[in-house]
């Protein structure tokens, strides 16, 4: 092993101060670091991913290498593919935040890719994956953004591991980018524009990695490198190929004409508490990187997850804007969903504060200009903030939709006003604030809780296999099993299950706003019963797409709402409805009516409801593809005829979907089933949902 100073030329030096990390230039590469308290700074250099040992140690010197706060030395003969650590020295103070250890190997906050797995030292000190100098050329044969309008999308939300990993996968390479090139037929046969990518920035998958935690990190909410894709889900293990091997797979989405949302966690990092591992932020400057407690031992816990990542500190807002413009310049990424949003609008004391800077940079930043922002409005401190996240260049996962829908198909008494709202775009929480009804991301499930199936299979979790006594995951799933918790083999129990799905999915699809739908609940995908399935890099977390051709009724319902949704401007409006008649044919934008087919009185307590969607007109929909669309929607546990409203009664209609049918005659996809009966009568059974459509 060698240790040195290292001198380079002047003029390389005052050139190449920043950008931060690794950077490559013709003579060699440059190595850029941020540290306010550290003394000494030095660069490991290792020449294999299996190194215990660095085979050169550069140390900066700091009145040549310091400039300010940042670290900065070229070294010349290397390249792309070097593995390296830093290595700072420091006051190891924690009463005044300080946690500096000489002998700890530390992750590049920039580090582009990360190789190898976390090692045992001789001297206690846990030793994290390698860093990897990366060269950012790729071909991307003209690829750009897609750019599709958010009102236009049709969000899939999918774990790139669990995709493909079930052996009924098929693919030649599960679990990996080139797994979900595998299936792009798959979804483009569904239908979705967008995939949002659970999280893929570098973690540790402590199971696999050495990593001394107890379950296994399967979603990965527990980022340590956020530059760097994750190696695990790459089937080219060679230091950097997860680079290449992710851009592959973003090509060939834009090429099928799908977008590329990423889930990303800036709310907290695998580092956790005062109890654990010094892999990164801790060793460069943990009081800067993480919000302290006044006794500054310890961590603010604002995420649940043992430490907040201080958002809104100048260099820490710094880090966060050149990570989002990394993966929307290098990766051609073309969203973000925000994890524990709420968390970015917390000042460095921890308080909620109007205007945060950097929620309301994200949203001016010229180069995210063209992306998808969207935020997860909470966090686990007890912040709310839907409806009132940022401007309104940011959309949010609304967990209001999901509850009302959720409850009113359940049968909760009091719901059918909210059944409404939430149908028609949640403008009880958007109008006010002036932004469109795409503000609002809708949703009846994420990975985070129930599957569909699950939903309507159990009336508790049942998170046993995760080793926390079933302690773990949300009580409160507004979930119903009907009679049966778990599995059945009654057909009438299973029937009305499965009615409860299309049920869900109709309603999804056909709401103002932008829908997502979450990987497998189209063919009946099950976790049994656990809701909270972090820890499960299993078959209870992998898609088994056996379930495909099992469940084909299910998944042709989907594609067609999908379908219909993408071709049918009246379900996926710019503006919200107003509810105000015209003046030439006295239609509104929207009408509802109680089962009779009169005016519905909102103060009556019932769960059966008329809606009646009047195509846009020539001004927002150009192209004339909008139809008038009649909704039948009954949530009682019991039959109910449906009478047409009379002012409906002038157009002929022909049945969308009647979600009590056995298939093929649960949808009609090119809007040609039955028409509506003439003595203007429908009547459904409990549970259930008729849509007919208007003839132009």
């Amino acid at each position: 092993m060698l240790m040195h100073m290292r001198h380079t030329h002047p003029k390389l030096q005052f050139t190449h101060i920043l950008p931060y990390g690794a950077v490559i230039h013709d003579q060699g590469v440059q190595f850029v670091v941020f540290s306010r308290s550290a003394t000494e700074m030095r660069l490991l250099l290792y020449d294999n991913v299996s190194d215990t040992e660095p085979v050169e140690i550069i140390n900066f010197d700091p009145e040549h290498d310091r400039w300010g706060d940042i670290w900065s030395v070229f070294v010349p003969g290397i390249g792309a593919g070097q593995l390296y650590h830093f290595q700072a020295n420091g006051p190891n103070d924690p009463s005044r935040g300080q946690r500096f250890n000489p002998n700890a190997r530390l992750i590049d906050p920039y580090a582009k890719a990360l190789a190898g797995r976390f090692q045992p030292g001789n001297d206690g000190v846990i030793r994290p994956p390698k860093c990897v100098t990366v060269d950012d050329y790729f071909d991307w044969e003209g690829d750009r953004h897609l750019r599709r309008d958010l009102s236009e999308t049709v969000i899939y939300e999918m774990h790139v591991r669990g995709f493909t990993k079930h052996p009924t996968s098929g693919v030649e390479h599960p679990g990996t980018y080139l797994g979900v090139i595998d299936k792009i037929p798959y979804l483009q046969s569904l239908g979705v524009t967008a995939v949002e990518l659970m999280p893929v920035h570098e973690f540790p998958i402590y199971a696999t990695d050495g990593h001394p935690a107890k379950r296994p990190n399967y979603w990965g909410y527990d980022s340590m490198a956020f530059f760097a894709p994750h190696r695990g889900y790459s089937h080219d293990q060679t230091p950097g190929g997860q680079v290449s091997e992710f851009k592959e797979m973003v090509k060939a989405l834009h090429s099928a004409g799908i977008e590329v949302i990423l889930d990303v966690v800036f709310n907290h990092t695998c580092e956790g508490n005062e109890r654990g591992p010094t892999l990164s932020f801790k060793g460069l400057e943990n009081s800067v990187y993480y919000m302290l407690e006044s006794d500054k031992r310890y961590y603010k816990n604002y995420s649940g997850c043992g430490n907040t990542v201080n958002g809104n500190h100048p260099i820490v807002r710094e880090m966060i804007f050149h990570c989002l413009r990394h993966w929307v310049h290098n990766y051609h990424i073309d969203g973000f969903r925000f994890d524990l949003a709420s968390i970015l609008s917390r000042d460095r004391n921890g308080h909620l504060v109007p205007n945060p800077p950097l929620v309301e940079a994200i949203g001016q930043d010229p180069l995210l200009a063209d992306t998808k922002i969207i935020a997860e409005a909470w966090d686990a401190a007890g912040a709310y903030q839907v409806g009132s996240f940022g401007d309104d260049r940011w959309a949010e996962w609304n967990g209001r939709y999901r509850d009302d829908i959720r409850s009113y198909w359940r049968g909760d008494s009091g719901t059918r006003g909210a059944v409404a709202t939430r149908l028609s775009g949640s403008a009880d929480l958007y109008q006010p604030g002036g932004r469109p009804p795409c503000s609002s991301i809708n949703f009846i499930t994420s990975h985070d809780g129930f599957t569909l199936s699950d939903m309507v299979s159990y009336r508790e979790k049942h998170n046993l296999a995760n080793g926390e006594d079933n302690r773990d995951g949300d009580n409160n799933n507004f979930s119903e099993n009907f009679g049966v918790e778990g599995p059945t083999d009654q057909p009438i129990i299973d029937q009305l299950r499965v009615r409860q799905i299309k049920n869900m999915i109709a309603t999804l699809m056909l709401s103002q706003g932008v829908p997502m739908l979450v990987a497998g609940d189209e063919f009946r995908r099950t976790q049994n019963g656990n809701n909270n399935a972090y820890c499960q890099d299993n078959e209870i977390s992998w898609l088994d797409w056996s379930f495909v051709e099992k469940n084909a009724e299910l998944v042709r319902f989907c594609r067609s709402l999908i379908a219909f949704r993408r071709n049918q401007p009246t379900v996926r409006r710019e503006k919200f409805l107003t509810g105000v008649p015209d003046s030439k044919d006295g239609w509104a934008d929207v009408s509802w009516f109680s089962p009779t087919g009169t005016a519905v009185d909102w103060h009556v307590d019932d769960q059966a409801i008329i809606c009646l969607l009047a195509a846009p007109d020539i001004t927002d929909d150009p192209e004339g593809l909008g139809r008038d669309v009649l909704l039948m929607i009954n949530s009682r546990s019991v039959g109910c005829r449906f009478m047409i409203p009379t002012i409906s009664k002038s157009k002929k209609w022909n049945l969308f979907i009647e979600t009590a049918q056995p298939s093929p005659y649960d949808v009609f996809p090119e809007l040609n089933g039955p028409a509506l009966p003439v003595s203007g009568s429908h009547t459904l059974p409990c549970k259930a949902m008729a849509v007919y459509v208007a003839q132009k």
